[in-house]
């Protein structure tokens, strides 16, 4: 495994912090790269996000768009999630829809998690970003390749991004 730092000015597009672009394009491999949280990203060769304005392939929530994929059939995710329950209702509200203790408790991220590891290939690549190094996890079957510490300073959270393989 490898373990990088790196410090980068804050940027509310994840993609687009150089050393986070620079990882996501060493590991991306060829085939079907999904983003369930797309934002104005067009990385993935499909992507999603809930929020029309960004011009995704799909405006779904995110747990319904990984549903729509059949297990074993994604080479790669793209996984940048809002990092808390604040930003998940923001998120919400801004589609107008209703927010409540089922969208915003841990079992939001459990459930992604679930989705991913199912829909993923043997070999499959899943990046996560967040603030914290919990990645989809050993017991969904899945080992850490590299993970990125992306200090922003003064009170910035880091972005920490983890490259797992499924195995």
């Amino acid at each position: 495994m490898i373990i990088n730092r790196v410090w980068s000015m804050p940027n509310k597009n994840t993609f687009d912090i150089k050393p986070i672009n620079k990882l996501i394009y060493k590991w991306i491999p060829d085939g079907i790269i999904i983003d369930p949280f797309a934002n104005k990203n067009k990385i993935a060769n499909i992507t999603n996000d809930i929020i029309k304005e960004y011009n995704t392939d799909y405006n779904l929530d995110a747990l319904d768009f990984l549903k729509t994929f059949k297990d074993n059939s994604v080479d790669c995710v793209l996984n940048d999630p809002p990092y808390s329950p604040r930003q998940i209702s923001e998120s919400y509200k801004k589609v107008g829809m209703s927010v409540n203790m089922q969208t915003t408790q841990s079992s939001f991220w459990g459930n992604i998690k679930k989705e991913i590891s199912r829909i993923i290939k043997k070999d499959g690549i899943v990046i996560s970003f967040g603030w914290n190094s919990n990645g989809i996890g050993k017991t969904k079957g899945f080992i850490i390749e590299e993970i990125l510490l992306v200090a922003h300073g003064g009170n910035h959270n880091d972005t920490i991004c983890v490259v797992e393989r499924k195995l």
